[in-house]
């Protein structure tokens, strides 16, 4: 186990390497502490906050995106279409509060997990959005900063809005 970790670690600087990023944080759950790292990063978010995401329940990360929202930080977040189904998602709770949320339904599943913050932090890996990826799940998150690495999240960001539907609410 030991050497998977060391060769994982070591995969990732590299990638980090190749964009000139700086590894600012690696974390593993259950409770190794992504939610709350998710969390320090959105609150020092200055100007915009991008979202992809597949699955997105986890209350505390909506709460401090509500927070940065309404301290004038532009936050959008895009969603996999599954959300449409739920009685009240993540989704209903971002559009309630105004925060613009798109429904990408061109692929089978819209599986990105990438918070994108203020043009120069990447914060990805296998963990969703969740109350059970933080408290029971095995899942990986990286935070890395590099101006390089946010344009490329970035440009796939907006290909992903440009074919998403803004959500209006469960039908």
């Amino acid at each position: 186990m030991r050497v998977l970790k060391a060769k994982y670690l070591l995969f990732v600087f590299l990638s980090a390497c190749a964009f000139n990023a700086d590894i600012a944080g690696v974390y593993f759950s259950p409770q190794g502490g992504c939610e709350q790292a998710i969390i320090q990063q959105i609150e020092q978010a200055k100007t915009e906050i991008k979202i992809q995401a597949y699955s997105f329940t986890s209350e505390p990360i909506a709460e401090s995106l509500l927070a940065a929202h309404k301290r004038g930080v532009d936050v959008q977040v895009i969603l996999d279409k599954s959300q449409k189904t739920q009685s009240y998602s993540s989704y209903t709770f971002f559009k309630n509060q105004g925060i613009p949320v798109f429904i990408d339904s061109a692929h089978a599943i819209a599986h990105n997990k990438i918070i994108i913050i203020d043009k120069q932090i990447v914060i990805t890996g296998s963990f969703n959005f969740t109350k059970a990826a933080e408290e029971k799940n095995a899942e990986n998150l990286l935070i890395l900063k590099s101006k390089e690495l946010a344009r490329q999240y970035l440009i796939n960001w907006f290909k992903h809005k440009n074919h998403s539907d803004s959500y209006s609410g469960r039908k």
